[in-house]
């Protein structure tokens, strides 16, 4: 049987890997063990380098630190780490090519950042609640699948009984053209309105037909781009796209019902998430935290 770390340090280690796709030891330790030695996360992905369970790859813009890769895991082995029951692991996560050009550098930090600023802020956002590529359908064989979907619940401190927030996270990577990126919103549309048909059954008033999010969620997550490799004038070209975009779907209540909100990754990275630099794409004058309410 694979020997997967007895330890839950191993196992949250594995599960973090087979989630994220991929990471740096220096990212893997910030996730797992900020408290202890890195030496202490270097032997733990070394163990499970020698069951055969992760892989090294180099990524030229981590310099000499080398990512680490899930190989494909066995069922054997997600059945025995809680973390990964009922995981599906990516289809990318065997493929470094695949995870290079996906840039799963640039996610993982995105992650880093949320879970640093709850850790900071006293919120509760645990490295499994970032969930990379969730399967949303929409119909017609579509589907919209965001980068990453994340559970974030705010800390007592914030006086609202900590209240549960769920975002839908897009990656802009400047590898896609600023209209292509605000294409993404007609999609997101569609998955706020898509009640799905099921053979043989109607809606009546007892059992009306419920939009396909609604079986996952009590709110429709908001919506956060966050935009990378581009300089100030990048990030206004495409918030202006997004807005003109969020303009197009008129008639539609869904830019005004669900907060769309846009910010530089630098400024994540400086300030924290949850400072007031996300950009509100209906409004993009306005400067509002992710976590509190958009005013429209």
């Amino acid at each position: 049987m694979i020997g997967v770390d007895a330890g839950s340090g191993g196992r949250l280690a594995l599960g973090v890997l087979t989630q994220y796709r991929m990471a740096t030891t220096e990212q893997m330790h910030r996730v797992i063990a900020p408290s202890v030695r890195i030496e202490q996360t270097r032997r733990r992905l070394a163990r499970l380098r020698a069951e055969g369970l992760v892989d090294r790859i180099t990524l030229p813009q981590a310099g000499p630190d080398p990512g680490v890769v899930p190989q494909p895991v066995r069922r054997a082995a997600r059945l025995r780490v809680p973390e990964l029951r009922g995981h599906r692991p990516s289809r990318t996560v065997s493929d470094p090519t695949a995870v290079r050009l996906k840039a799963g550098h640039t996610l993982t930090e995105t992650a880093l950042a949320f879970l640093e600023d709850a850790r900071r802020r006293g919120d509760l956002f645990r490295p499994l609640d970032w969930i990379p590529e969730a399967h949303h359908p929409i119909g017609s064989s579509e589907a919209v699948i965001p980068d990453a979907l994340l559970y974030y619940r705010r800390g007592p401190a914030h006086g609202d009984n900590g209240s549960m927030l769920r975002a839908f996270v897009e990656v802009d990577r400047a590898t896609m053209g600023p209209e292509r990126l605000a294409a993404k919103l007609p999609a997101y549309e569609r998955l706020y309105r898509y009640v799905p048909t099921v053979p043989g059954r109607r809606p009546t008033l007892q059992e009306p037909a419920l939009e396909e999010w609604r079986r996952r969620y009590p709110l429709f997550p908001r919506i956060l781009f966050v935009l990378d490799g581009i300089g100030p004038a990048g990030v206004e070209t495409r918030i202006r796209a997004l807005r003109a975009g969020a303009g197009l779907l008129a008639p539609s209540r869904f830019p005004y019902d669900v907060p769309i909100l846009a910010a530089p990754l630098a400024d994540l990275l400086h300030h924290g998430p949850s400072a007031p630099v996300w950009r509100p794409v209906h409004d993009p004058d306005q400067r509002v935290p992710w976590t509190g309410r958009v005013f429209r």
